[in-house]
């Protein structure tokens, strides 16, 4: 993996010169790995260890009267049951539900996945179940912190994800890359990763591996 001072530097050459806040992307390209054989594919959720950089707004499906008193205690939208055949027919409020950390009252999934499983299951955004004891604290800061890693589609041979902000100190970023590289590492064996590249938004990649 490419060094930390010329990451540093990579950075700092290609900030703040859009009008808006650039994402820095990974991309990780494999080898030798048959993807279309369902039981290669990766699935994995990984905690970066200084967050996205971005703070989300967090929506969760449920009816029980006090889950939904603790998820307007943190600022967190809701969304009762009753709301779902409704939304599955609204093309924008569903468009939204894309730009929102989803959580769910684990008894609600198979209610959501009838109603909204075709929208949200191809785009990789079916809400986390929330399990054992739930406090929100905890919910929040995890959900900041995490990316999950799919296969999909013509694009099953690389993997693409958000690792923070260009407003974030560099080193940040470059850790929040490394813990990406080593689980991926660690769960296909280095000598199956072809390359790796980070950008920002709109900047040309620089190559890491």
């Amino acid at each position: 993996m490419a060094e930390l001072e010329e990451f540093t530097q990579y950075i700092g050459e290609n900030k703040g010169k859009r009008k808006f806040k650039q994402s820095v992307e990974l991309a990780i390209n494999f080898k030798n790995i048959d993807f279309s054989k369902q039981d290669n594919r990766l699935n994995m959720e990984i905690l970066l260890p200084n967050g996205k950089g971005k703070v989300r707004k967090i929506a969760l499906f449920a009816n029980e009267k006090g889950l939904i008193a603790q998820a307007k205690k943190n600022n967190v939208d809701v969304i009762s049951d009753t709301e779902l055949p409704a939304i599955a027919t609204d093309s924008v409020r569903m468009g939204s539900l894309l730009n929102c950390e989803l959580i769910a009252q684990p008894n609600l999934m198979p209610l959501i996945a009838r109603h909204l499983g075709q929208f949200l299951g191809p785009r990789n955004k079916m809400p986390k179940p929330l399990l054992g004891n739930v406090n929100f604290d905890n919910i929040v800061n995890e959900l900041n912190r995490r990316i999950v890693l799919r296969n999909k589609g013509k694009f099953l041979p690389t993997l693409h994800c958000v690792v923070g902000q260009e407003d974030m100190e560099p080193e940040k970023i470059y850790y929040n890359v490394k813990e990406v590289m080593d689980s991926i590492s660690r769960k296909v064996g280095q000598n199956h990763i072809k390359s790796a590249y980070v950008k920002l938004t709109m900047s040309k990649p620089i190559r890491i591996m």
